[in-house]
């Protein structure tokens, strides 16, 4: 290096240049390389970016990499340590003492405080924020009363001691709780005239329908952890478009594959497929409020058994989906079998078509009804399979209605426009509850407006049991709700992605998180 300075700067002021350029030459090899940037896709366009009002997939996996609760997930969906250090739990179950990591801090430089996670589960709880995942901290005292506006904000049962312990109390002993405070809802939050983020990244660009670009948060209390300095969530409603940008080196994680391509897919990329076990259901959901299914459980019934789950797992989907006739997965303990036909093959359509007819329908009055969807060519492959299968075994006319994700979430909560919806539900985590809750009658989760007092007791009652005995109370619920056929069960998931060679840290895990906090790039 010196004998190289000399030469371009001349003997007389050849010492001077030398170390300059020694200087300049150590900075540079010192200065690290900007790191490569992840592309992820992240499927529709996430219905809201406030963790509080958010609920789709997309939304939720987003929020993941802004924020962390008390406890977060490692790269194989597994429990660990977040905001808090160390926790305990009493002889009782029903109180929890966090004592928060003191070198927690939000992309600000501030400190992560107890009282953030006050505010932000009151926030969460209060009929303002019209939280659509508010009945998760149903369980945490008071929790149900503040979420109705019964008692106020102040009466749940969590509170500040001092800086960094937190203590909240519980209805009862919950064995999923630990799973619960992973969930971007319970993270912490307090009023601040600009975004604060709690996680491994912060929000720097927002395009709507196109991306959202994340940088890693200098301030996160794993920081050094972190390999990635950037991270994008590529916007895709279709598939295709998705599977195009990923070969043309455009994407590195496919939130997502086309239906029906799997087969190819496995030849083309091999082991970049993941294809793995999901802890989610697919349904279609009748509106029980209003015609034509309101008092028609007969009718409900008839649509169900005229679908063939077998055409449509293995020819219209074809990504290992499997057939289901209940609401609860295999794989969540107490459902390791899937729920058997109601009938035999043979005898599925023949009862189909006598309870159209008994419910006054035939080719001389005809049931014509609306199917609601998002824009999705999975949807509409589905869609249009089921309505098919309506016309040629039943004679019904069905008209699809393909709405934008945000649109068709609004329209779907609301109950005012809709007929029959595409539903579904991915566990938050491994516990029938998580589903079944959905159907209560005060559940905000509930769009097919089911109020069942019997369905209700049940569930109820399977919070204060443990063990056998609540298995037993959710299993009866289930039988329930599938015997007024408020839903048609439909499949039961799989996870898809396509994850190229290059990408260090993806596990396959039955949850389907993979936060970019875990993965790298060479």
């Amino acid at each position: 290096m010196r004998q190289l300075a000399q030469r371009l700067c001349g003997r007389q002021k050849g010492r001077f240049w030398a170390s300059l350029l020694m200087l300049a030459a150590a900075l540079f090899m010192a200065w690290p390389l900007p790191a490569k940037t992840l592309h992820r896709g992240i499927g529709p366009e996430p219905d809201s970016l406030d963790m509080h009002r958010a609920q789709s997939v997309s939304a939720l996996n987003l929020l993941r990499d802004l924020h962390e609760g008390l406890l977060t997930l490692d790269a194989g969906g597994r429990v660990i340590p977040g905001a808090a250090r160390q926790w305990r739990v009493s002889d009782s179950g029903r109180v929890w003492t966090f004592e928060l990591d003191e070198r927690a801090r939000y992309s600000d430089g501030s400190p992560v405080r107890a009282r953030d996670f006050v505010n932000g589960w009151r926030r969460a709880m209060s009929p303002d924020t019209a939280s659509p995942l508010a009945w998760m901290l149903d369980v945490v005292e008071n929790g149900r009363a503040v979420r109705t506006g019964q008692r106020p904000a102040d009466s749940l049962g969590i509170e500040a001691v001092g800086e960094t312990r937190l203590k909240v109390r519980l209805h009862q002993p919950t064995e999923w709780f630990e799973q619960l405070l992973t969930q971007p809802l319970t993270a912490p939050w307090s009023p601040s005239d600009r975004p604060r983020y709690s996680g491994a990244f912060v929000l720097i660009e927002h395009v709507p329908g196109a991306h959202l670009a994340l940088e890693a948060n200098r301030f996160y209390h794993h920081a050094d952890e972190v390999a990635l300095a950037r991270v994008v969530w590529h916007v895709t409603e279709q598939p295709g478009p998705e599977l195009a940008r990923y070969r043309a080196g455009g994407l590195h994680i496919t939130e997502t594959i086309p239906p029906g391509r799997a087969e190819w897919l496995a030849e083309r990329f091999g082991s970049e497929l993941h294809i793995t076990p999901y802890l989610g259901s697919f349904y279609l959901a009748f509106n029980l409020g209003r015609p034509p299914f309101a008092g028609r459980p007969g009718l409900r019934r008839a649509l169900s058994l005229a679908i063939d789950r077998d055409i449509l797992t293995e020819r219209v989907l074809g990504s290992g989906e499997l057939p289901a006739w209940g609401l609860v997965p295999p794989g969540i303990p107490g459902w390791q079998e899937g729920r058997p036909p109601p009938l035999a093959e043979d005898k599925r359509l023949d009862e189909a078509r006598r309870l159209y007819a008994e419910a006054g329908h035939g080719d001389s009055n005809p049931l014509v009804v609306e199917l609601r969807i998002n824009s999705s060519l999975a949807q509409r492959r589905l869609a249009t399979a089921v309505a098919a299968m309506w016309k040629m075994h039943l004679g019904v006319h069905t008209r699809l209605v393909n709405e934008e994700w945000k649109v068709f979430v609004a329209n779907r909560r609301q109950g005012r426009l809709t007929q029959i919806v595409r539903g579904g539900w991915i566990a938050d985590w491994p516990d029938a509850a998580n589903f079944l809750d959905l159907f209560v009658g005060n559940s905000p989760g509930n769009y097919t407006f089911f109020d069942d007092v019997k369905y209700n007791r049940l569930m109820e009652k399977s919070r204060t049991l443990r063990g056998q005995g609540r298995i037993e109370a959710l299993r009866e619920a289930e039988a329930r709700l599938l015997d007024k056929q408020v839903i048609v069960p439909l499949y039961y998931y799989v996870s898809r992605h396509l994850v190229d060679s290059t990408v260090r840290g993806f596990e396959d895990n039955p949850a389907d998180v993979h936060l970019s906090r875990w993965l790298a790039l060479p």
